[in-house]
């Protein structure tokens, strides 16, 4: 069978930085920040008082009303960046919807709305429990309703491996394509988990930074001051096609997915194997599958989550892929604007990626002030930096071991 080349026609984006693709990119290029206190609820007594917050997001402008109050936040983050994904790539009515599906990812899926039926069942009893919670819970929901919204009816499901779903969700449609099982995909991932649970959750295990009395430096990926991550909330949406179904009707090719790479660490829960093995070889795989050598690499955009131990291993891992090449790549991470995303963060960052490929113009790290030794790479520090790259990677490691590799190419 025919190689069949995949391209990205359609980018969507809802972040902390603004509530669509153009606000994002643009916040993202400038190095503006997204993080501050929590707004939605009442931090007192929590470890860590502060987060990337969507602001200003109203689902009734891409939704019914009716509807919109069916769905959990995370399913109205899916649709609106879907929403702008399907209107870039422009495709219309599909001619043959069973060639067309949707994988949206999610880690953690409708929290709100699971701490919300829970509170309803302790105060109210069992009667009190909404009969949509099941449905609007549940972390495919939001395939399924981007899949109702634009009658798309081939593969349809959603990928869970914590902070690797969408970069799953990416790689799995991809494949997709390439197998044949469809001409066009609806790929990416939705987060809103800035709730108490999570909050407490991550804070008292520590993954959190605790830096309450200067919150907007507290994503400091790379930096030697570093001490957890900062909770994001948002979504990332892509159409994936085949070239020449993109080509026949005239789309805009935005950039290619040369190659995907996934492993697992079989190490532990929650930290990276000490020499970064999986992610090495997740690295390596992507490269594999694109077929082209360590050197044609000119930028990675890292998991690079702000916590101790990953920012340190990760940097190892591209040093021990790429060799002396690896001080020659431009390297950042979108975590420190906007937060690590979760189940969503993959999806962003390959949007960022791709974007970033097109424009020749590739955002910073911020906060990124005293240096580690232990992190001695180019991690475009504080400024962007414009430079014409053809390949780039997108890291995602998950909680679970789980390791994921996008490799893009830029269109001439």
């Amino acid at each position: 069978m025919n190689q069949r080349n995949v391209v990205v026609t359609g980018i969507g984006l809802v972040t902390a930085l603004g509530i669509d693709r153009d606000s994002s990119w643009q916040a993202l290029k400038a190095g503006r920040n997204g993080v501050g206190p929590i707004t939605a609820f009442d931090t007192d007594g929590y470890r860590t008082t502060f987060a990337a917050e969507v602001k200003g997001f109203d689902p009734d402008a891409y939704m019914d009303p009716k509807d919109s109050r069916k769905a959990d936040r995370f399913s109205q983050f899916a649709i609106a960046a879907a929403q702008q994904a399907v209107d870039q790539a422009a495709f219309g009515t599909p001619p043959d919807p069973f060639r067309c599906g949707v994988i949206i990812a999610s880690g953690i899926g409708g929290m709100l709305t699971f701490e919300d039926q829970h509170t309803k069942l302790l105060n109210r009893g069992a009667r009190g429990v909404s009969p949509l919670f099941i449905p609007m819970m549940i972390a495919d929901i939001a395939a399924g309703l981007v899949s109702i919204r634009f009658g798309l009816r081939g593969p349809n499901y959603c990928t869970t491996s914590a902070c690797a779903s969408s970069g799953h969700a990416i790689a799995a449609a991809c494949d997709q394509i390439r197998l044949d099982a469809a001409d066009l995909m609806v790929a990416g991932g939705s987060e809103a988990a800035v709730c108490p649970m999570a909050l407490a959750g991550f804070g008292n295990m520590k993954a959190l930074s605790a830096r309450n009395d200067d919150p907007t430096t507290a994503s400091r990926p790379f930096d030697r001051e570093r001490d957890g991550f900062v909770l994001g909330e948002g979504a990332g949406v892509l159409v994936l096609e085949e070239e020449a179904h993109a080509r026949a009707r005239g789309a805009t090719v935005l950039g290619r997915i040369a190659g995907h790479g996934a492993t697992g660490d079989a190490f532990h829960m929650t930290q990276p194997d000490n020499d970064g093995a999986g992610a090495q070889e997740s690295m390596r795989a992507a490269l594999r599958c694109a077929g082209i050598a360590p050197e044609q690499v000119g930028h990675i955009n890292a998991h690079g989550t702000s916590t101790p131990f990953n920012d340190k291993i990760e940097t190892l891992a591209i040093r021990k892929v790429f060799g002396s090449h690896a001080d020659r790549i431009k390297i950042n991470s979108t975590k420190s604007m906007i937060g690590h995303l979760l189940g969503a963060a993959g999806a962003v960052e390959a949007a960022a990626t791709i974007l970033a490929l097109r424009e020749g113009i590739i955002p910073p790290t911020i906060n990124l002030r005293n240096a580690d030794p232990e992190c001695d790479l180019d991690y475009c520090a504080n400024e962007a930096v414009a430079q014409r790259v053809e390949f780039a990677l997108s890291n995602s490691f998950g909680f679970g071991g789980h390791n994921l590799t996008l490799c893009f190419r830029a269109v001439p």
